[in-house]
């Protein structure tokens, strides 16, 4: 209603005010071509109601057979006086009349004819519950239109592949946003966009002019000269404001009319105030600053300078003039204008740089009002560019619910964010808090999963560079930042000097774990890196990848596979490593489930060999990479896991070689994990899905595992398991909700969650320490070290590993579970509940 009684009462007005221009234009049109002064032509309207809309004629009357349907660049129908009329957009005047009788609003989506409003029926059923407009959003982002089309081949082709539907957008976009506001500063933008004035009053995403006016404004050729001019100008200006708040001091002092006498000493000292003033604010540098970006510094001068010029000039006056006369009030009534003079002007540049009549800003909640948080609150407030408008903090201290930093109030704790979110409705939700743990992440993220915000978060308190604004460094928060974290203080010096000048091999350097070691050991300076693996592409990939880099040291990619005693025999007695990190394993559960007798050979056989080898080559430290599933295993992989290490614990009681086991869980984004899969499974518009609503895994990132890796290694003692102490566990379902909230969709909602049942060998939750363990601390920080209770009778041991390796040369599987069972006592395979692994459940 407040919309339509504007129209109507502005058109009304327009009309009345604009009749003598109506007249003139009429006439301009009779005498510059035959035809009628006004142009019809059916548009359809709100609700498709068909209607006539009127524009100035500004083309020739079409001949029989010229009818183009679209109005192109220099477009010969277009008459002289129509041309001028287009450029000034006058040619649209006769609409205020299709405004006042309600076919038509002042802002509001184009109206197009019945042909294009057919084809796209369906998008714009939406856009017709409004009445169309003389001007909207499509008419700042084509103000042009007709230069666009020009530069296609296919000009209607153009229009209603691209134009048209960026059109509809943009209306649907106003529908959203729509308010009295938006509609002026939408009627504000037209005008001056057509004087070409580069001013912009309201901000809302591309309304860039999709082709630049080939000629520029009074504005753009003045730019250069008052840039070039600046500081003369600025001087000048301050000069007038010094006279100026001198002489309006007398006035005031005099209440508007200042005696003859007093005149005299106004005109008698103000050369004197002029000379003083300029020389104390050019001492102060008030005539270098940018005005747009005028801060408290800037005001700090101006204070300083007018002070200080103030007591000067007063000294001039009565000790130097001698004018005892020289009214008190007036020094300080001057000084009190003149600042506000010179900050009223310099403030007023970035006042009408930063606020427009309609600025469409993101609604933002913010996570900490600590320091960051403040830097967030102030960046946003003080520089559009942000486009973010701050509405309230949340902390967990209670000493600051209700304080306000800059205008904006702390709301409530961390608890009350969903009650905050349903009243306030923001669009992002930042964590202005470097020191968030990954359970904090987790806990907002879960908090948030019901709404469509964005979430986002700063970088480590260390990470943050301080020269840059702490907004621009915000980023979306990710599923790494959801999982435990290596410290960030480890000591690399101990790494170094254990690689430094070292012949380092890496067997499965292909695979996450060993491509993973490799970049890291290449940062430590080694003499030479043996990349062993057996699939030749990922060889390949990460050969090429460190080659890349640029290292002064060779790196050798060797094609082999770890059961072949000769080919590793051949490659230790050529290269000579002194460093072996064995991570070749078959590791994906529910295939290892499939093929046992390949993952005894792999795991089991290929582990041996390579141990003994080392050992039997003077290799003077190996390092073998286990896993959380050889700990109580339930499957065959984590069971053949398990034999690795006692096989490896078995050879270091008699070798010279310094071996060691490194024990961890899941790492994230490793080939065939299950972060991966639930990607794929997004992408794809779901459902994603998990094996158990309750199972749980440890997760750690592939750079921080490896990273503690080498930390063990450094301080690793012969036969010693370590573990990565890598929090708690993470339920998997979590870990899936989170993963879909960030992606940018609604857990259950617009992509579902399935559960498809446990898969063979699968277990609920995982163990980093097993019966007969004890986990006790290491000199390292996050890396634990394990303890036996129970003594193992490795003779009996090697006599079962014997048994197992024969029936895996004999294809036996079911001898070869029973001999498994046998070396691993623990080892129990879960059978899964096959009604839940076929059935899935209703979505979340």
């Amino acid at each position: 209603m407040i919309k339509r009684s504007f129209d109507v009462c502005m058109a009304a007005v327009g009309l009345a005010l604009t009749a003598p221009l109506f007249a003139i234009i009429a006439i301009l049109i009779k005498l510059d071509s035959q035809g009628p002064v006004i142009f019809r032509q059916i548009r359809v309207g709100q609700g498709f109601r068909p209607f006539t809309i009127l524009k100035f004629r500004t083309m020739v009357v079409a001949a029989p057979g010229t009818y183009v349907p679209l109005t192109i660049g220099q477009d010969p129908r277009i008459t002289r006086v129509g041309r001028i009329l287009r450029k000034l957009k006058l040619d649209e005047l006769p609409q205020l009349a299709n405004v006042l009788v309600g076919d038509m609003s002042f802002v509001g989506p184009r109206p197009e004819v019945p042909r294009y409003v057919e084809r796209l029926r369906a998008q714009f059923s939406e856009v017709l519950t409004i009445r169309p407009g003389i001007t909207d959003l499509a008419s700042l982002r084509y103000i042009d239109e007709a230069t666009l089309l020009s530069c296609s081949s296919s000009p209607e082709e153009e229009y209603e592949i691209k134009v048209l539907p960026e059109k509809l957008r943009l209306a649907k976009l106003y529908i959203r946003h729509m308010s009295l506001r938006l509609d002026f500063a939408i009627i504000v933008q037209t005008l001056l966009h057509i004087g070409r004035v580069p001013v912009v009053v309201f901000t809302l995403p591309d309304l860039k002019a999709a082709v630049e006016p080939p000629w520029t404004s009074l504005w753009t050729n003045l730019s250069p000269f008052i840039m070039k001019w600046r500081k003369p100008i600025i001087v000048l200006l301050d000069l007038v404001l010094i006279v100026l708040a001198n002489y309006l001091a007398f006035t005031l002092k005099y209440d508007g009319s200042i005696p003859e006498g007093e005149l005299y000493t106004f005109e008698q000292t103000v050369l004197a105030l002029v000379a003083i003033r300029g020389v104390a604010f050019a001492l102060f540098g008030l005539n270098e600053g940018l005005w747009r970006y005028t801060s408290v510094w800037d005001l700090q001068n101006i204070l300083k300078g007018v002070l200080i010029s103030t007591v000067v000039f007063y000294g001039w006056v009565h000790w130097v003039m001698e004018i005892s006369g020289y009214p008190r009030s007036v020094f300080a009534i001057d000084a009190i204008l003149l600042i506000g003079f010179l900050a009223g002007v310099r403030l007023s540049s970035r006042i009408f740089r930063d606020k427009g009549v309609f600025q469409k800003k993101r609604k933002v909640l913010v996570v900490g009002a600590g320091d960051s948080g403040e830097r967030v609150v102030r960046e946003m407030k003080t520089r559009s560019i942000f486009n973010c408008q701050p509405i309230g903090l949340v902390d967990d201290n209670i000493a600051l619910l209700n304080q306000r930093i800059h205008g904006v109030q702390v709301l409530g704790t961390v608890g009350d964010i969903p009650k905050l979110v349903e009243a306030l409705r923001p669009e992002v939700v930042v964590v202005a808090v470097p020191t968030a743990t990954p359970e904090f992440l987790r806990d907002l993220v879960i908090k948030l999963e019901p709404y469509e915000i964005s979430i986002k978060t700063l970088p480590a308190k260390e990470e943050l560079l301080a020269d840059q604004s702490t907004v621009s460094q915000m980023r979306n928060v990710s599923v790494p930042d959801l999982l435990s974290r290596a410290p960030i203080d480890l000591d690399n010096e101990a790494t170094r000097q254990m690689v430094r000048g070292k012949s380092v091999l890496i067997t499965g350097a292909g695979g996450s774990i060993g491509s993973e070691l490799a970049r890291q050991i290449t940062l430590f300076d080694p003499e030479v890196l043996l990349l062993y693996e057996r699939h030749e592409n990922s060889l390949y990939n990460i050969h090429k990848e460190l080659g890349d880099r640029g290292v002064a040291f060779p790196i050798v990619p060797l094609i082999g596979d770890v059961t072949d005693a000769q080919r590793l025999c051949a490659v230790l007695e050529q290269y000579k490593p002194q460093i072996l990190f064995h991570a070749a394993a078959h590791k994906h559960v529910p295939l290892v489930e499939l093929n046992p007798l390949e993952a005894v050979k792999n795991n089991c056989i290929g582990t041996r060999i390579t141990a003994e080898t080392a050992s039997l080559y003077g290799v003077e430290q190996f390092v073998h990479i286990s896993t959380d599933k050889a700990v109580n295993p339930s499957s065959v992989m984590g069971a053949t896991k398990r034999v690795a290490e006692l096989i490896v614990q078995d050879i270091a009681r008699t070798s010279r070689t310094r071996f060691l086991l490194v024990r961890f869980g899941n790492v994230l984004g490793s080939s065939g994990s299950m972060l991966l899969r639930f990607q794929e499974q997004i992408r794809a518009g779901g459902p994603v899905t998990v094996t158990h609503p309750e199972i749980r895994r440890y997760f750690m990132l592939i750079p921080e595992a490896v990273q503690l890796v080498l930390q063990a290694a450094a301080i690793g003692k012969q036969g010693h398991v370590y573990i990565l102490d890598m929090g708690e566990q993470i339920k998997v379902l979590d870990l899936a909700r989170s993963l879909i909230r960030l992606s940018g969709f609604i857990p259950g909602k617009e992509i579902a969650i399935q559960f498809i049942g446990l898969r063979p060998g699968e277990k609920l939750y995982e163990e980093l320490v097993g019966e007969g363990e004890i986990a006790v601390r290491s000199p390292l920080e996050k890396i634990l070290q394990i303890q036996t209770t129970n003594q193992l009778d490795f003779e009996e041991f090697r006599e079962g590993l014997s048994a197992l390796e024969a029936a895996s040369y004999c294809d036996e599987t079911s001898v070869l579970l029973e001999r498994l069972k046998d070396l691993v006592p623990m080892f129990r395979t879960c059978v899964p509940d096959t009604e839940s692994s076929t059935v899935p459940t209703s979505p979340l």
